[in-house]
Parts: structure tokens; sequence; C-alpha cells
């Protein structure tokens, strides 16, 4: 006689499981894959950013690896400038990488009422960042106040 038992895993990974789906759901996500990928990448981030703090403070591979990834953060709007320590690495949640999302930008510049909207029409190519025309909803836009070229730089999504 069989018995079902996933009752047990779903009991064990129940606050884990309630989180992704809040993320799913806030964010306008499609599946926890996309979750999961955010999460994969901010782990990867945080191991290297400990990595480095576990090095002598004067080693100059420290140093250098450790500024190259402070100002990738710092340029794709994940951290501030003024917070331009390893130490702040450590404290990023996967929130603050959902939040730079074209997507996410779409919904919070108010083009459109529903970030389910927003996914449809970066997906139809109705969104443009600056002159580039962009079909791709997980797109991490950069931070604009720096004034730099290139597809993401700029503030003026528009909606054709």
């Amino acid at each position: 006689m069989l018995v079902a038992r996933n009752w047990v895993c779903r009991k064990n990974y129940k606050s884990r499981l309630d989180q992704e789906l809040k993320l799913i759901c806030e964010y306008g996500l499609r599946n926890k894959r996309e979750v999961w990928r955010v999460k994969f990448t901010l782990a990867k981030i945080r191991k290297a950013a400990w990595e480095l703090l576990t090095l002598d403070v004067k080693d100059p591979r420290g140093l250098f690896k450790g500024n190259a990834l402070l100002r990738q953060l710092v340029r794709i709007g994940v951290l501030d400038e003024g917070k331009m320590k390893l130490d702040y690495i450590l404290g990023l949640k996967s929130e603050d990488f959902l939040e730079r999302r074209l997507q996410t930008q779409v919904f919070k510049l108010g083009l459109v009422k529903l970030i389910h909207h927003a996914r449809v029409l970066i997906c139809q190519r109705r969104i443009r960042v600056l002159k580039q025309v962009v079909n791709i909803r997980s797109v991490i836009r950069k931070n604009a106040k720096k004034g730099q070229g290139g597809a993401g730089a700029g503030d003026n999504e528009e909606e054709d």
C-alpha cells in the first residue's frame, strides 16, 4: 500500500515556498526558475565578496577585484554610491536585483497599470530603452545617474 508523504516535504519548506510565491506575484515572474536564477546570481556575488573579505587588507588582487565588483553593482543600481564597501554586498537581497529588471521598471514608471501588462508589452517589443527595442523582460537596467551610454543607461523608456 502506497502512502502519500509529500506533505512532510511541503511542511519542511513551507516558508521558502511561500517566500518564492510572494516574489513571483509581486514582480510578475513566470515561474520559480526566474526566482532561482536571481538567487543564484546573488549567491555568486555574495561568495565573491566573502572571499575578498577574507583576503588581507593590502592584497592588490583583493583591492582590484573588490573595487570592480562594487563598481559593477553601483552601475546596475543595486548598491548606492555611499555604500561602496564589501560588507554591504553581504546584506543584499534578491528583491534588490528584481527591482532593477526592465519589467519592474516599466511598472514603477507608471507606463502600465499591472506588472503582467508590462511583461506582455516587453514581449511584444513595444518598449524601447533609449533607441533600442528590447524584448527581454529580465534585462537589468543600468543606473541613469551617471549618464553612461549603451542600452539600459537611460531613464526614458518609451511606449510605441
